[in-house]
């Protein structure tokens, strides 16, 4: 596997599939959510509608991955995966790295090549920028996936939280 660190917006990243950091309800939201389905078009939210209403009634719990289309993203897939809250009360570490590890098998048994993930719950969901870089890239290192994984940070400190941890 080889993993690449590209800062920018994940939304114009060219990859087979682009991990969304998706809220459980599917329908969009903010961040690199809504920005994907923003950019991505009204099939993509077509589509989350549509397992909400077959597979999925009560949305998608975190740590589990399911793919769309990816609509006008330059990607074949979209992989919405749900990561957990930040909690200083509970660990849910676990959780986040399931939802890096799912979304590699999923692309996996889709015949993906290549996946491009932001950091997972390191945005609204409030998980520490050092934190969760290392988990992406312990997760990543460990999984069992014959292509490019490219982590797409948005902002320096982000970055260099993933750099950091991408030298360890």
């Amino acid at each position: 596997m080889r993993i690449t660190i590209q800062p920018g917006d994940i939304t114009r990243i060219t990859a087979d599939a682009v991990v969304n950091a998706a809220n459980s309800s599917l329908l969009g939201g903010l961040g690199v959510d809504g920005a994907i389905h923003r950019v991505g078009g009204p099939s993509i939210l077509a589509e989350c509608k549509h397992l909400r209403a077959t597979t999925l009634p009560e949305g998608l719990p975190a740590g589990q991955a399911v793919a769309t289309t990816a609509g006008d993203l330059p990607a074949r897939w979209v992989i919405h995966t749900v990561g957990p809250v930040y909690s200083t009360d509970e660990d849910r570490s676990a959780t986040l790295a399931s939802a890096y590890a799912e979304s590699l098998k999923l692309a996996s048994e889709l015949g993906a090549n290549s996946v491009a993930f932001p950091l997972i719950s390191a945005g609204a969901y409030g998980w520490p920028l050092a934190d969760a870089a290392r988990i992406a890239v312990d997760t990543v290192r460990r999984a069992d996936f014959g292509g490019e994984v490219i982590l797409v940070p948005f902002g320096e400190e982000a970055t260099q939280a993933l750099l950091l941890a991408s030298d360890q």
